[in-house]
């Protein structure tokens, strides 16, 4: 049996494909993370990447669309009708088309870092050292 090599997250994500194989699919709808992956049956109930790709999606497409919209609005000067006809698909488009992959990419990251969700045991133990620690070289 050979060794499986995980592929890249960003090409996993772009292609919603599975972080471990790269085949399976991550989606079983437009955006609800399927439970197990179709093809290599890694379990996805640790992802949660919550609003993360929506926030980043929402802020990339708006500025992206907003700049292109006011250098067209100086420069056309498009009566108002016209900039509502455009710029509204245009963020809705943008947003709805990017968010599948940004999210899935997410999920790919919380895999490959093995995110998790915290637990007490490490709350307030930031900068302690672990029992039975003795530093070395003093």
């Amino acid at each position: 049996m050979s060794e499986r090599t995980s592929p890249p997250t960003i090409v996993a994500g772009l292609r919603c494909r599975c972080p471990r194989c790269g085949e399976g699919r991550v989606f079983e709808g437009f955006l609800k993370v399927a439970p197990a992956c179709d093809n290599c049956g890694l379990d996805l109930s640790f992802a949660d990447p919550a609003d993360g790709p929506a926030f980043f999606v929402m802020s990339g497409v708006a500025v992206i669309v907003t700049t292109f919209w006011g250098v067209w609005a100086v420069m056309a000067q498009p009566p108002i009708w016209a900039q509502l006809a455009v710029v509204f698909p245009a963020l809705i488009i943008g947003c709805l088309g990017a968010l599948r992959p940004v999210k899935a990419w997410m999920v790919a990251e919380q895999y490959v870092h093995r995110a998790e969700e915290a637990r007490w045991e490490s709350t307030g133990t930031h900068g302690r050292a672990p029992k039975g620690y003795k530093p070395s070289g003093r």
